[in-house]
């Protein structure tokens, strides 16, 4: 393991973690079902408090019957440039924890139309379902935890 090559990290505060969250827009959603990982990647509106995701659901979607039963959700947005050395490598990461849920009526209210939902949302990625079929279902996360790293 001697020879192994590390890149030392310090940790964001919080100004420089919203900072980040408002600059991305995207990230991978780690949901949990019986001991099963099943992780997407998501676009997100950061508020400064709560995470908001826009899911596109199709019949059958395997990512409802993971939201359903996800009890604490991991949520990844992270950045890497530069090349696998060291010195010239620059990264940044943010992990949230927390319980998902659907919007509140209030909540939904700040998304009141299609105008403001692609306002706040770049626009949704769709693989292979026909977009008459996906339902545009709106989650937010108010994480329990969140914590933020960079390379120096």
């Amino acid at each position: 393991m001697k020879d192994i090559d590390f890149a030392y990290t310090r940790g964001l505060d919080d100004e420089e973690i919203d900072a980040m969250l408002g600059e991305m827009g995207h990230g991978v959603l780690s949901l949990a079902r019986d001991g099963e990982a099943y992780a997407v990647p998501v676009v997100y509106h950061y508020d400064g408090d709560t995470f908001f995701f826009r899911l596109g659901m199709a019949p059958g979607s395997k990512k409802r019957d993971f939201v359903e039963t996800t009890e604490t959700a991991t949520f990844v947005v992270y950045e890497a440039e530069g090349t696998p050395d060291p010195e010239e490598l620059d990264t940044w990461s943010v992990v949230a924890t927390g319980p998902l849920r659907e919007l509140t009526d209030a909540e939904r209210m700040s998304f009141p139309t299609a105008a403001e939902i692609n306002r706040d949302f770049p626009p949704i990625r769709v693989f292979d379902e026909p977009i008459d079929e996906l339902e545009i279902e709106l989650y937010a996360m108010d994480h329990e935890t969140l914590t933020g790293r960079t390379t120096e």
